[in-house]
């Protein structure tokens, strides 16, 4: 009498195991690019949010001294609004770290900010007054040229 055995041996059941695992390793590598490019995008939407926040406290003196750009108190790294126009001001995604801007009004000129991140390739995204820009220019974030602005 022949008995068949029903189900799997171990060496089967060890080689699925190891191509599941392979592939597992495939997609995972390959999201790094994807989640740098999702980092990247909120740093630019960051610095459009913040730019646009900045338009909208120049006008407003409720907000700050009428027709001038609002200081960057968040140097310090605290958190800090940009009067009811942006609650808290955003963080990057790595790090936590505060975004900075500058502006002119040590000099007298407070018609002029420049904000800007990192991105993840070392280019910079600006936004100031005249809008926004990318660059690779390592100093482009201040004022007079904030990424060619």
């Amino acid at each position: 009498m022949n008995i068949k055995q029903k189900g799997f041996t171990l060496i089967e059941l060890l080689v699925v195991i190891a191509i599941i695992g392979l592939l597992a390793g495939i997609v995972l590598v390959s999201l790094g690019g994807a989640r740098e490019s999702a980092q990247d995008a909120r740093r630019q939407t960051d610095i459009r949010n913040i730019g646009t926040a900045l338009e909208l406290c120049y006008g407003d003196a409720s907000c700050n001294v009428a027709n001038a750009y609002i200081t960057n108190a968040g140097a310090s790294g605290l958190n800090f609004s940009i009067g009811s126009h942006m609650a808290v001001v955003p963080t990057d995604p790595v790090g936590s770290v505060p975004y900075d801007w500058d502006d002119n009004t040590a000099a007298g000129d407070d018609q002029s900010y420049c904000v800007s991140a990192t991105l993840s390739d070392d280019s910079i995204f600006c936004a100031s007054e005249n809008g926004v820009a990318g660059t690779t220019t390592a100093a482009a974030n201040v004022i007079g040229n904030c990424c060619g602005l």
